[in-house]
């Protein structure tokens, strides 16, 4: 069958920790179950970081990730 409904963007917003190869915290954000985006804290390098796993994401949802971001983790862990 051909005409398959699916249900499109689905989201998920992700707070992670990470130990083993990073020290820090970070937001995933996951699309119809693919990882399109890691916002990243590195609490040791004192660094904030935006990797993409997709080309292009538009303007208004990476506002929405900042956004979620700034809230949730903005703070360094290790003053």
């Amino acid at each position: 069958m051909r005409n398959i409904h699916r249900m499109s963007n689905k989201e998920e917003i992700l707070i992670i920790s990470d130990t083993n190869e990073r020290d820090g915290m970070g937001l995933e954000v996951w699309k119809n179950d693919k990882l399109i985006l890691e916002i990243f804290t590195d609490d040791c390098k004192k660094t904030r970081t935006i990797t993409f796993y997709e080309n292009e994401i538009p303007f208004e949802d990476m506002e929405r990730y900042m956004i979620r971001y700034k809230k949730d983790l903005w703070e360094f862990e290790n003053k």
